[in-house]
């Protein structure tokens, strides 16, 4: 069969600088160290930044707003316009540029905000104001650079490096909570790259840098070394991969693509008839991460605040420190450092002591070459190995456990303890939605005959000395698999490979909009617990302004509510089967 006329024109060969194959995978997927920098930052230290300027909790909770909501309209907003997209530079890399340029400056006015607001006369509302706005549009113009290096990928290898290229991007992306595909932490590449983000955020970068270079202050040097970050990671990657270019996409000779309205009804009415098996998974998921959300956004804060009140040295101690902000994050990063190191080795270990259900296919652990020797001697006997649904509900029960004695700790070290234990649970979380989804789809597509299993095209990887060329095969394209008109009046529960994104995005609903439910839940916590502004960090304002330091922590509060979250989600495990 000829190709059809409509089919897309292209132009060059996808190439990627690098003698090696881990070389050149490192080369592709360096951009997301970058971004890991970015929300590295925000999670650590911008939370405290904005009550040192006065903003009250109850404000701040609605300001990470921006989270979910830039992930659920810029990632498929940004995806549709790059995948027509007609330069010659490629699709992606023209996105990844001018989206690295809009962070570095925005990162750029969050971090000399104070005095950018002061040199043209403005007070304390209006630098509120702006790093607000500021933060909300980063996270927008991220989530753009986000989704053209993740498309990348995806773009740039053949077929058969496909999951090995998508593993290698979701070792090194950062888990923040956008979406399903940013919630995959079973990588051990993370673990390392979470130590090497927060390490740098636990250190005094102002004695160790001195009080000139990259700002005066420790937020000044942490948001202009994830600007350097992020312009270095995207332009290694810029430069090592050079795309096919799209001359046409086709679909504008017969009006082919879907409108905006049919997309959404169709994801409507597959959300609603889901196949039970992928509901269990995605309600699981929901449940979870409402206990999440609070953990990922406020426990540096939480642990920095309990340093503040109850072992931090008295404001007249020789040893006491002028500068709040830079204690809170410090400290906050610290507890963050062994909560990433427990998730990093735990990670490593996971699928040696974990095991597929009964009736699902093998799970094949995937470490460090160098520790394949090492790790070979935890393998436990299959009979001993709880099942995947199993360690997923253990790992809820673990945080619930551990988050529920969240509003009675006095102690720095006792918080720092609870956080690292978090690290266990979390190295499970993200990867056993994934894995289980894909389980499911690929069960549900073993139905189908095998001739409709073909890809669209296939790859030739050629020798090269220097870099690894991937090209389109000349034969004439294969059905990859059948087409469901929406309006036709199909079992919606027929599964194809067509419906393996649908199901992936419908994933990342149920990880995004729990995101919306934890922010009202902090919203009116804090509304009643800490209604005014921070008195350990706010400390320019009047303390007539500050709310108590005594009784409950709002935080606390807020991790309690979650882990009775992730407890209900632990109960909702029982729907997955296999979990005895």
């Amino acid at each position: 069969m000829p190709p059809s006329s409509t089919s897309a024109t292209w132009t060059g060969h996808p190439r990627i600088r690098g003698a090696s194959e881990p070389l050149q995978l490192f080369l592709l997927t360096a951009s997301l160290i970058g971004l890991q920098f970015c929300w590295g930052t925000e999670m650590t230290y911008c939370t405290p930044f904005l009550l040192s300027l006065g903003l009250s909790k109850s404000s701040l909770s609605l300001v990470w707003v921006a989270g979910p909501l830039s992930g659920l309209i810029m990632q498929p907003v940004i995806g549709m316009i790059s995948d027509r997209w007609t330069g010659r530079w490629g699709r992606r890399r023209p996105f990844m540029v001018g989206g690295t340029v809009g962070v570095v400056v925005l990162l750029g006015v969050l971090g000399w905000c104070e005095g950018l607001v002061g040199a043209f006369g403005g007070g304390r509302g209006a630098t509120i104001v702006v790093a607000v706005v500021d933060i909300f549009v980063l996270d927008f113009v991220i989530n753009i650079v986000q989704s053209t290096c993740r498309s990348l990928i995806v773009d740039t290898l053949p077929v058969e490096k496909q999951q090995l290229g998508s593993a290698w991007g979701m070792y090194i992306s950062l888990p923040d909570g956008r979406g399903a595909h940013e919630a995959v932490v079973d990588g051990w590449l993370t673990g390392l790259g979470h130590l090497m983000v927060y390490a740098v955020g636990s250190l005094d970068l102002v004695a160790i840098l001195g009080p000139t270079f990259l700002g005066d202050t420790q937020f000044k040097k942490v948001c202009a070394i994830a600007a350097l970050a992020i312009a270095v990671a995207q332009g290694v990657t810029c430069w090592a991969v050079s795309e096919r270019v799209l001359v046409s996409s086709g679909t504008e000779k017969d009006g082919s693509s879907k409108s905006a309205t049919t997309i959404v009804k169709d994801l409507y009415k597959t959300t609603m008839n889901l196949p039970p098996p992928i509901q269990s998974i995605c309600w699981v998921q929901f449940w979870s991460w409402i206990g999440w959300f609070p953990f990922l956004f406020y426990s540096s804060t939480w642990v920095g605040e309990i340093y503040m009140r109850y072992d931090a040295p008295e404001a007249d101690s020789p040893v006491s420190s002028s500068d709040a902000l830079s204690d809170v994050g410090r400290v906050g990063s610290r507890a963050l450092i062994v909560f990433a190191f427990v998730s990093f080795a735990f990670s490593i270990l996971l699928p040696y002591i974990a095991r597929s259900s009964d009736d699902g296919p093998p799970y094949t652990p995937r470490p460090p070459q160098s520790l394949e020797p090492i790790l070979k001697g935890v393998r436990l006997p299959s009979s001993w190995k709880p099942t995947l649904p199993a360690a997923w509900m253990m790992a809820n029960v673990l945080f619930a456990i551990t988050m529920i004695f969240a509003p009675i700790v006095h102690s720095v070290h006792f918080a720092t303890i609870l956080v690292a234990i978090c690290g266990l649970p979390w190295s499970i979380g993200g990867w056993a939605s994934f894995a289980l989804m894909g389980t499911e789809i690929n069960r549900l597509s073993t139905s189908l005959p095998q001739s409709q299993s073909n890809t669209n095209s296939s790859y030739r990887q050629l020798s090269t000395t220097d870099e690894m060329e991937m090209t389109s095969d000349p034969s004439p394209p294969r059905i990859l698999h059948l087409r469901h008109d929406s309006e036709a009046d199909a079992d919606v529960h027929t599964s194809t490979g067509e419906l393996a994104g649908v199901y992936l995005g419908i994933l990342n609903l149920y990880t995004t909009l729990p995101q919306f439910v934890g922010t009202g839940i902090s919203t009116i916590v804090f509304s009643i617990l800490e209604p005014g502004k921070s008195p350990e960090l706010a400390q320019h304002a009047p303390p007539e302004e500050h709310h108590s330091a005594e009784g409950v922590s709002g935080i606390g509060v807020c991790l309690f509510i979650g882990a009775v979250c992730a407890m209900w989600a632990a109960w909702k495990c029982r729907k997955l089967g296999g979990t005895w």
